[in-house]
Order: C-alpha cells, then sequence, then structure tokens
C-alpha cells in the first residue's frame, strides 16, 4: 500500500498534483488564513484549530489512510514555476463495485481564482480516475449561487443533475446542493443548468 501512495502524482501543463507532505503544512495555513473570507461562505465551518499544525498533521495521515485503503485521492495542487501551493481537490468516497465512482471536491486560493487552474486540476484528476482507477462516474456537488463552481465544472465536462436538499452543512446551516456527474464514454449532450 504504501507504494501506491508514493506513486499518486498528476501533472499538467502548469500544475503539479501530489498528496499533501508535513511540509506542506505553513503554505497551506498561511494561503487558507489569506483566503478565509473568499471561502469560508463555500465551506462547512471551520474548527477552532482548522489552521493548526496538530490539524495538519491530522490531514497528512488521514490522506496516507486514503490513499493506502483506495478511498480517497487527496491532492495539493502545485504552480510548476516556483512551486507555490494554490490549492487542493480530492477524489473521495471512491466505490468499487457496481459503482466504480468517487465525489470530487476543491478549493483554490484567492489570489489563483479565476486563472483556470481549477479547471485543469478536475480534467487531469478526472482523465486519471477513468484511465488510472478505472472508475465510470465522477460525481460533484455545490452550493447552487456559486456560479464560478458550477461553471467550472460545467466547461471541465461536467453535467447537472438535480438538487439534493439539506445535502450538507455550509458555514454553519444545511444547504441544498445541485449535483453534478462526468461519465466515462458520456453521451448526454449539453448540460441545461439555466446559468444565466
Amino acid at each position: 500500500m504504501l507504494g501506491l501512495r508514493r506513486k499518486v502524482r498528476i501533472e499538467t501543463e502548469r500544475m503539479i498534483l501530489r498528496p499533501p507532505a508535513h511540509a506542506d503544512c505553513r503554505p497551506w495555513c498561511a494561503l487558507r488564513a489569506q483566503s478565509a473570507d473568499f471561502l469560508t461562505p463555500w465551506e462547512p465551518t471551520w474548527a477552532p484549530d482548522h489552521l493548526s499544525r496538530k490539524a495538519f498533521t491530522n490531514r497528512v495521515y488521514w490522506a496516507q489512510r486514503a490513499l493506502g485503503s483506495g478511498t480517497a485521492i487527496p491532492l495539493f495542487l502545485f504552480r510548476r514555476a516556483d512551486d507555490v501551493l494554490l490549492g487542493a481537490i480530492t477524489l473521495d468516497n471512491i466505490r468499487r463495485g457496481p459503482s466504480q465512482s468517487g465525489t470530487l471536491g476543491y478549493w483554490i486560493g484567492e489570489p489563483f481564482a479565476r486563472q483556470g487552474y481549477m479547471r485543469e486540476a478536475i480534467e487531469a484528476v478526472v482523465q486519471y480516475a477513468f484511465v488510472r482507477r478505472d472508475l465510470s462516474r465522477i460525481e460533484a456537488a455545490c452550493l447552487p449561487e456559486n456560479a464560478a463552481s458550477r461553471g467550472v465544472l460545467e466547461k471541465s465536462g461536467f453535467k447537472y443533475e438535480g438538487v439534493a436538499q439539506s445535502y450538507l452543512q455550509i458555514n454553519g446551516r444545511w444547504r441544498n446542493h445541485v449535483l453534478y456527474a462526468n461519465l466515462r464514454g458520456d453521451r448526454r449532450g449539453r448540460s441545461e443548468t439555466g446559468l444565466a
């Protein structure tokens, strides 16, 4: 299992995606703190120790266990040019057997938003999941008013599938989410979402 953990590395034109390491604590905490106002409307409420070294260490250990068991692929996004941390993407809740699916979650630091990094990361992770991990379906969900997230999903080949009531607690409240999916060999055509 340890060998599998070390081999997960995805390279794109502008980024290297790899699992978190203990040495990433300081840049991760700094980027999350700098981007707090930008991120918190779209995320579960941060624990009081969210930006602590202990919480980050637990995050790294969780990532190692998840990769080893094959239940998730948590990756940090680093810019190739200067090795700066940009954000993170996780393919979580990987289900095998008849499902062959997983759920995508992601965030980008405010200074790097709207520069195409997340689209590049999503497309690379989806390709990796379909080709290297033999998944058939990748799901994602976001708040209905999160136009940026909806847009990046649609531009990355995800199709709108509906609304899940009280799907996740975001910023302290149970919130409805719009659901998207990307299917290997998808033949469904363009998604109709009603986005302006």
